[in-house]
């Protein structure tokens, strides 16, 4: 499989990075409106930054590339 670039999986990916840094930046009212308080703090950080680092992946569209190599690791075919 090939890697070429996308501009409408750029554009997601630029959505994908925009939530997460809102996440990050706003994560102490995310935590306390939507999950469960104080002790959720890191968690709700961690997971925008989580969300920007998937969205650097769609961005440069290698998110398929790395499902097709797993895929093809629990499938593999006779085919290249």
């Amino acid at each position: 499989m090939k890697w070429e670039f996308s501009f409408v999986w750029f554009f997601v990916g630029i959505l994908v990075i925009a939530a997460g840094v809102l996440i990050v930046r706003f994560h102490q009212k995310i935590a306390d409106n939507l999950a469960g308080g104080v002790q959720n703090y890191d968690k709700t950080k961690l997971a925008g930054l989580i969300a920007c680092g998937l969205g650097f992946l769609f961005m440069t569209n290698l998110h398929s590339l790395i499902l097709y190599f797993i895929f093809h690791l629990i499938m593999p075919t006779q085919f290249p």
